[in-house]
């Protein structure tokens, strides 16, 4: 099928294209926008490398504390830097040495990581007002994380600290077909943000995501595994991390798109997906895809 959907949905023929990339260093932390992005197994480079966690080593995301959406986060050749309004800014090398052990999990998953230090962990937890002490981990040298969901990504697909899958792809019209949705029902339309996806594309028919194999151009190839299932975070307001008083859109998304299979109705916006071919080959924004 080249570049088009015809015999997908309604018959309009339309060209699908990456319109956005996002990267986001931190878990839970905001994304970069990027012109250009290298795809790996894991994800996209430099996705959700590194993690906030509790002392005693439990990862902490806006689900429990929505402030971590307030921080920025950049990268250079050096590291990741962290800065959020009134608390300046702090930096973090790629090449750290040492650290100490921290035994994290993700979702469950057992994850041996490194502590990044006392100088972001004092940063982090006076910025994000925690009274708890808040530390930056990274994946410890050599480990491999195994994967939480291999019945649905496969057991040899790994990711650093995101939640199962590399990638979360997703479609303008799918948001623009859940804006039209909220406003009709009296409710504020959200960004794409609120759903914190790496690959954004243009001209799938609203949800159609969900029931294709997936997206290739030359030489490499997405195959989509599963709906992204949605929580909490996607009623967080991303620039004032203030939760929506009537759980929007969450409430609606799950009505309009709900997880196929699912005896208690939930959420869907996105599609889980997997690198099969193109390991370190560079995509843009603006490139032309085809689905399978």
């Amino acid at each position: 099928m080249h570049q088009t959907q015809n015999n997908l949905m309604s018959g309009t023929v339309m060209t699908i294209e990456i319109t956005r990339l996002k990267i986001y260093p931190v878990k839970s932390l905001k994304g970069i926008a990027l012109d250009q992005a290298t795809l790996t197994p894991q994800g996209l480079l430099n996705d959700r490398r590194w993690m906030v966690v509790r002392s005693n080593g439990k990862f902490v995301t806006q689900r429990d504390l929505p402030r971590l959406a307030l921080v920025h986060t950049s990268l250079d050749d050096l590291g990741v830097t962290l800065e959020l309004n009134g608390y300046g800014k702090t930096s973090v090398p790629f090449l750290s040495t040492g650290g100490d052990p921290v035994l994290t999990k993700v979702w469950g998953v057992p994850c041996e990581a490194r502590d990044e230090g006392e100088e972001v962990s004092r940063w982090l937890t006076s910025a994000l007002k925690s009274q708890a002490t808040l530390k930056l981990v990274r994946m410890a040298p050599g480990f491999v994380r195994p994967q939480g969901k291999p019945e649905q990504l496969g057991e040899n697909t790994h990711t650093l600290f995101a939640d199962a899958a590399p990638f979360l792809v997703a479609s303008e019209n799918s948001l623009q077909a859940l804006n039209r949705e909220l406003a009709s029902r009296g409710h504020e339309q959200v960004p794409m943000n609120r759903f914190r996806p790496n690959i954004i594309v243009s001209g799938l028919e609203p949800f159609v995501e969900h029931k294709t194999g997936g997206l290739y151009a030359g030489a490499w190839r997405l195959k989509f595994c599963h709906p992204c299932e949605r929580c909490v975070v996607t009623t967080i307001n991303q620039a004032t991390a203030e939760k929506d008083p009537d759980w929007q859109p969450f409430n609606t998304l799950k009505e309009i798109n709900p997880v196929p299979g699912k005896k208690k109705p939930a959420p869907a916006f996105g599609q889980n997906a997997i690198l099969e071919t193109g390991d370190g080959v560079v995509i843009s924004v603006g490139d032309h895809l085809e689905v399978f």
